[in-house]
């Protein structure tokens, strides 16, 4: 039971992980500099960052509500 609980912490970490970076990634290709003001570099990435962890964090959830989900399935057949 607790050897569940460290292998789902496991994953979890690593799925928000993953989908930060790739949202970070997909982030990149949008232009947001021309809709901010000019010489606010700092606050430019820290908008990227913090769209990044929203947007990834967002996509980790709902990928790990189904996974748990789809884990559960079986338990309706019981």
């Amino acid at each position: 039971m607790i050897n569940d609980f460290g292998q789902i912490a496991v994953v979890s970490i690593l799925s928000h992980l993953v989908f930060i970076a790739i949202s970070w990634w997909a982030l990149q290709a949008i232009r947001l500099e021309k809709l901010l003001r000019p010489n606010r570099v700092v606050q430019a990435r820290l908008l990227y960052i913090l769209l990044a962890i929203f947007i990834g964090s967002s996509v980790s959830n709902f990928f790990l509500d189904y996974l748990q989900w789809s884990q559960q399935l079986p338990m309706i057949f019981n």
